[in-house]
């Protein structure tokens, strides 16, 4: 009986969490949100808040900026629960959400977020500080189907790690009309980011309108068709364009700032300046004609930085842009500038010896002269009032000590900014760029520019390199996601490539890093999708199938398979290739394989199938066998290690999924202990070439065998020819055959080209080779 009275008592309280007096259906909210906030703590005393029709949103008398942000609370509220709430700025003592600032703290985006029993109040240390803590609010919120919302009492204190929390949208390459830029701008607000860095210029389209340079729009932004696919050769013979009047970039700005993000506007230069050359030839090195780039890449036709016209163009350019942005800094380009013209233009060579330039052991004549125009340009915004941010590339000939370094080749040119004493922003390419894929299973994906950047490569970035000083590490302001269309033709599939890598970013940015941990961001990441799904967002869904690690055990030589997803939604797997369905096996443990199989799992939630994970898995002899590197793997491109070697798994055409390793400036050598005296005819290595990135094809294998591990004796060595400039990329499986052996070791050493032939851009450096898996029959 007592049982039954304790029963009835904890009925009786779930039912009133779940229907106020007015039967009207209440959801709890909670502040496990993305980012997650720097301290939390719940209040015991009080029960919490009730959010309900008849709540007020109170902000200051005659602030316009509280009043703005009262109105955005507002309506996040009516989007998330059908209720409008009153917006006033008279004084009401119960059951309103109250907007305030004057908060003191140094950090200006600071808030303090108090939920009580009679309302909830939010201070800022200024308004964009109540901003922050109106996201907070909101993302608490849970779907409530229209019902009211109960608010945990806490008292949450909260500020950002970064001062720039950045993104980059590239609309030069495919264009985006104004309400596309508006509503990328909200989704950046969602998560706590303040700064839209917009690239505006480059050689396949100018954006911008110039009023003293009217050609840059009426000639520079129309190509006359664009490249299929991958640089293919083939075109869609289709005109393309598209540009901003300033008084829609005006709008915009003003559009962001009142969703406290600054616009970064990037003219890029000297370099990716081919547009701008189509409309006025006389600023390039020949003279053209050239047009507006119809391929993806970097073109070898820049601004002549001999010619005084190019000084005068930088001014006219760049006088306008601050009047349209009144953002403190201006992103100035600098990369990826080729030197090819400069080198033979009498003019730029005739101003390298005015201005009495010599190369060096670091860097050339021809670096050290776009110095002196990036420092041309950040002279004339300096006397604007500005400072300039450019990419890394900024660094090389030197470098003025107001100019900020946005660090996307690695995060050398960061750590290196921030030891000279200038700011710096990470945006290494490894982590956070976007236009990168976020699954290997890119069959199913749209086309990408290649490259693999997951989301939980995104989450584990760490900005601030452990080399650095606390001074220095000062100078690491900010961390940006870089996203360049190329092959993002619509703005739908702009938000599948950001979303949900954006929310990933976001923590980054905003999180402490002792705070962070990935399994809970995974966790409270379907909250946040709820807001995807009410503001019609369209996101990547990887996150949600199943996930599969695997192991290579040397020791019982299988194949250990772990299988995971969020959440505890039922996994079911087959292992004969054919579609999972809830009659299949349900996943309890770690898979052991020993032979060959197509793994495919899904998981069900609410009746609805994930996609499916499918996985081919193909022993050989040496598969999962000890395995004794003899030379080392490129650091960069190490991954899981030489196991990768032997685990069974096939790499796809994309060399950075973890799938392949790499070998530079040394041999692929290795052994394979197959543990007992084995029956061994055939030896091949499977490799991966992509020749515009210096990834070569071996030029020889060549196998041994031994019976103890220290004498081996040659089987076969081929030689394979140079690349030409005729070969494809692609995957290659070297076989090499011999007379059957009864060995227990057996090595495997790979020759990489040392030296790439002439014809290539890399002409005499050494090449990589990219390896996957190595075999035994």
């Amino acid at each position: 009986m007592k049982k039954n009275i304790i029963t009835g008592l904890v009925l009786l309280v779930w039912g009133s969490v779940f229907y106020s007096c007015t039967s009207e259906k209440t959801v709890q909210a909670d502040f496990d949100i993305i980012p997650l906030p720097q301290h939390v703590e719940k209040i015991s005393s009080d029960k919490g808040f009730e959010l309900a029709g008849t709540t007020s949103i109170v902000y200051p008398e005659g602030d316009e900026a509280m009043k703005r942000n009262a109105e955005f609370l507002s309506g996040y509220i009516a989007g998330q629960t059908g209720k409008k709430l009153d917006v006033t700025d008279k004084k009401v003592e119960k059951n309103a959400i109250v907007l305030s600032t004057g908060l003191d703290d140094k950090n200006p985006e600071a808030y303090r977020l108090v939920v009580g029993d009679n309302n909830i109040c939010i201070q800022g240390a200024s308004a964009a500080g109540v901003f922050y803590g109106i996201q907070t609010l909101r993302k608490a919120m849970a779907d409530t189907e229209h019902g009211n919302v109960v608010y945990p009492a806490v008292e949450i204190n909260d500020f950002p790690r970064f001062s720039y929390r950045g993104v980059h949208l590239d609309v030069s390459r495919h264009f985006f009309p104004a309400d596309s830029i508006k509503r990328f701008i909200d989704m950046l607000a969602l998560h706590n980011i303040n700064r839209l860095h917009w690239h505006l210029t480059d050689d396949q389209g100018w954006r911008i309108e110039i009023k003293k340079r009217p050609e840059l729009t009426t000639i520079g932004s129309k190509r006359a068709k664009t490249v299929i696919g991958r640089n293919s050769g083939e075109y869609d013979n289709v005109e393309y364009g598209g540009f901003y009047t300033q008084d829609e970039a005006r709008d915009i700005v003003k559009y962001a700032q009142e969703r406290f993000i600054t616009v970064v506007p990037e003219i890029d230069l000297p370099g990716h300046m081919q547009a701008a050359l189509a409309a006025y030839p006389y600023l390039g090195c020949t003279g053209g004609p050239y047009e507006v780039w119809q391929q993806w890449g970097v073109s070898e036709d820049v601004l002549c930085a001999g010619n005084d016209e190019t000084l005068k163009f930088i001014e006219d350019v760049l006088g306008e842009i601050v009047e349209v942005f009144p953002s403190e800094y201006i992103h100035v380009g600098g990369d990826e500038c080729p030197k090819v013209r400069w080198q033979k233009c009498p003019k730029c060579q005739a101003r390298i010896k005015a201005l009495g330039i010599k190369s060096d052991a670091k860097h050339t004549a021809e670096q050290k002269l776009q110095s002196y125009i990036i420092g041309y340009a950040e002279k004339f915004l300096n006397e604007k009032g500005r400072k300039i941010i450019g990419w890394d590339e900024i660094l090389e000939g030197g470098l003025s000590p107001t100019a900020a370094v946005m660090s996307w080749r690695g995060s050398e040119g960061g750590i290196e900014a921030a030891k000279m004493g200038n700011d710096a922003i990470m945006t290494p390419a490894s982590h956070l760029y976007f236009d990168y894929y976020q699954t290997i299973d890119t069959e199913n994906e749209p086309l990408a520019i290649g490259g693999y950047v997951f989301v939980e490569r995104v989450y584990s970035y760490e900005p601030v390199d452990k080399s650095l000083t606390p001074e220095e590490a000062a100078h690491i302001i900010g961390v940006q996601a870089n996203l360049w269309t190329e092959y993002i033709p619509t703005y739908s599939q702009l938000e599948y490539m950001e979303l949900p890598r954006l929310a990933a970013l976001s923590e980054v940015q905003w999180t402490l890093p002792e705070k962070k941990n990935y399994d809970n961001f995974l966790q409270r990441l379907p909250k946040l999708i709820s807001v995807y799904d009410d503001n019609g967002y369209n996101y990547a869904k990887h996150v949600f199938n199943v996930k599969a690690e695997y192991i290579t055990d040397y020791t019982d030589n299988s194949i250990k398979v772990v299988l995971s997803v969020i959440g505890d939604s039922p996994i079911y797997y087959t292992l004969d290739g054919s579609e999972p369905t809830e009659k299949s096996q349900q996943y309890t443990d770690t898979l052991a394989l020993k032979e060959s199989c197509v793994l495919k799992a899904v998981t069900i939630r609410r009746n609805a199938k994930s996609a499916v994970l499918t996985e081919k898995i193909d022993f050989n002899k040496a598969t999962a066998k000890p395995l004794i590197l003899l030379q080392p793997i490129n650091e960069k491109y190490k991954y899981n290690g030489e196991y990768t070697l032997v685990d069974g798994l096939s790499g796809t055409p994309n060399y950075r999924t973890g799938r392949w390793i790499a070998f530079y400036k040394n041999d692929m050598e290795l052994v394979v202990d197959l543990k007992q005296e084995t029956s061994v005819h055939k030896a091949w290595v499977r490799t991966y070439v992509e020749i515009g990135e210096e990834i070569l094809d071996v030029r020889s294998i060549s196998v041994l065998s031994s019976a103890d591990g220290k004498i081996y004796k040659e089987l076969k060595t081929v030689d394979y020819p140079a690349v030409t400039s005729k070969d494809k990329n692609g995957i290659y499986k070297h076989e090499v055959d011999f007379d059957t052996v009864n060995a227990r070791y057996i090595k495997i050493i790979a020759k990489p080209e040392y030296k790439i032939p002439s014809w290539h851009w890399g002409s005499g450096r050494p090449a990589f080779i990219f390896v996957d898996e190595v075999g035994l029959e």
